[in-house]
């Protein structure tokens, strides 16, 4: 086939694609309107959910499976990402809160789970974005849970016991690249600003190439870029993405100390979805610390039904000293049959039992 007839045919695709693109579109209207229905004859008010990860997670496999190539999955899916967000924002009017500003890596997995065509809305603390979306504010918050190099994010838990209500909806997976951002060669740098957990992730490289460079930890890596900008002397663990937002050069690349680190992320919203097979959930609760072998008993009743835990953590409970709220994270949907049971028995042991949330295991 010659250039003029390939040519000629890309263009036949491309005016299928778009005829394609609006039925889709118009199809996704009225999946909009069939819930606004659905909710009317329930008797229920407000909008209905736009965005539901168990349905997104079916579309995503669904897609994976059909492709043959030559595009990979991976590009078939961020289409689709694209194509998934448009409809989105056509049925309701969307907005998502995220640890700001612009250029976080916060700001980053909000793109890369709801896509270009949704409202984004920078915040100047995690707690401050988990309180929005308690508030309903906005639509959806964003925040980080843990990452896979430096642990939990203490101020998203501590954040969740100021907010119980906040449910959430989603995860989110990052791959995360620090690098060290300035407008200084590296023997120029006498401070070094970034996010605690940036600061964890490179620190084995920071202690070897700027030992005497003081840090300085900002709310977000974003921060940091927008202020080694504007001072002397100083630099930024931040992302490559920040370098161009910021105009920094990039001094070295890839300073975090594990090659794999990844940053876990959760969606918030009013409520969670509903059960897929493949879910977890995390719960948050207190026991009587005066009773021995309390937290033993608690976790045990997950052992009776079966039910396998992720992680678990801890933070002060701020109701009186040397008193903590349990975190843990488990394998299913809270309502789940065996996970119901286990909830309902964990009472007896458990005070101030809140369930944060049930969501897809991400797999895409």
């Amino acid at each position: 086939m010659d250039l003029d007839a390939a040519r000629g045919k890309i263009s036949e695709v491309d005016r299928r694609l778009v005829e394609l693109l609006n039925e889709r579109a118009r199809l996704s209207l009225s999946v909009g309107a069939a819930k606004r229905q659905s909710l009317k004859e329930q008797g229920a008010t407000g909008e209905p959910e736009v965005y539901v990860p168990a349905q997104e997670k079916r579309v995503f496999e669904k897609v994976r499976g059909l492709n043959q190539g030559p595009l990979s999955g991976e590009s078939v899916c961020a289409i689709y990402r694209e194509i998934m967000s448009a409809s989105i924002s056509l049925q309701s009017d969307v907005s998502v809160g995220y640890l700001g500003p612009p250029g976080t890596f916060s700001h980053q997995a909000s793109m890369k789970r709801f896509g270009d065509s949704l409202a984004y809305v920078p915040y100047p603390k995690i707690e401050d974005v988990i309180a929005a979306a308690a508030k309903e504010e906005v639509t959806y918050g964003l925040v980080p849970i843990e990452n896979s190099t430096f642990g939990a994010v203490v101020q998203t838990l501590d954040a969740f016991v100021d907010q119980p209500r906040v449910r959430i909806r989603a995860e989110v997976y990052l791959p995360v690249t620090q690098s060290l951002l300035s407008r200084y060669q590296l023997s120029a740098i006498r401070k070094v600003y970034s996010h605690p957990q940036a600061f964890g992730q490179s620190r084995q490289w920071l202690d070897q190439n700027l030992p005497n460079a003081s840090r300085v930890e900002v709310s977000s890596t974003a921060k940091a870029a927008e202020l080694a900008a504007a001072e002397t002397y100083t630099a930024a663990v931040s992302s490559e993405v920040c370098a161009a937002m910021y105009h920094l050069d990039v001094v070295a690349k890839d300073i975090t100390s594990a090659k794999d680190n990844t940053t876990r992320f959760f969606v918030l919203g009013q409520s969670s979805d509903l059960p897929t097979g493949d879910d977890k959930s995390l719960l948050m609760f207190t026991v009587d610390h005066r009773l021995p072998g309390a937290l033993c008993s608690a976790l045990d009743v997950f052992a009776k039904y079966k039910i396998n835990q992720t992680a678990i953590n801890s933070r002060p409970s701020r109701q009186r000293q040397w008193h903590y709220m349990f975190f843990v994270e488990i394998i299913g949907h809270e309502q789940d049959d065996n996970v119901a049971r286990a909830l309902e028995d964990i009472k007896s042991y458990c005070l101030d039992l809140v369930v944060l949330g049930s969501y897809p295991h991400q797999s895409y």
